[in-house]
């Protein structure tokens, strides 16, 4: 259920990237880059409070961190080339 959650979290954050970047008089293709970088980075963290303060293992986190990160990152990606 938290992988669901956190992916939602992810498309919900996109929104708000890609139609955020129109405010900077950037196009959508600029705030989904941005995205993909920043959500990297959250889903690491994510990744590492799961090992070092819930006690995951490694293995099992590195498997839920393909759909968290994939996920979003790749309708980032066709947003940005569609």
């Amino acid at each position: 259920m938290h992988v669901l959650i956190v992916v939602v979290i992810g498309l919900v954050v996109l929104g708000a990237f890609f139609g955020g970047a129109g405010l900077f008089n950037r196009s959508g293709q600029a705030g989904a880059f941005v995205f993909i970088w920043v959500w990297l980075v959250a889903s690491l963290v994510n990744g590492a409070v799961g090992v070092f303060r819930a006690g995951i293992p490694v293995l099992n986190e590195i498997g839920a961190l393909i759909p968290i990160f994939g996920i979003p990152a790749a309708v980032a990606w066709y947003l940005a080339y569609k």
